[in-house]
């Protein structure tokens, strides 16, 4: 699993299980995390330059936009690849 580290994704509680192993990225590095890529394609293809006439309708678009990259595999392959992942994890 691969952890940001951010502070309000912590907890003392935290037990991890023993088949999980949890690479902590370096403090500052967005650039190495693939979830931010995939927010950054979201913001460009679907929240961008828009306006909403209520909350309602704010929330509707970012769940529809959402479930139309997230729930489509090969999209996800490309938007939160990244080339230094790939050498780390390539044997």
């Amino acid at each position: 699993m691969i952890w940001d580290g951010a502070g309000f994704h912590t907890s003392h509680m935290l037990r991890v299980p023993a088949n999980v192993t949890v690479l902590q990225l370096p403090a500052y590095s967005p650039e190495l995390n693939p979830a931010e890529n995939l927010w950054h394609y979201l913001k460009s293809h679907y929240w961008s330059n828009k306006s909403y006439a209520d909350y309602d309708s704010l929330e509707a678009a970012a769940m529809s936009a959402w479930r139309t990259a997230v729930l489509n595999p090969e999209l996800m392959k490309t938007v939160c690849s990244d080339k230094a992942l790939k050498r780390a994890t390539s044997n």
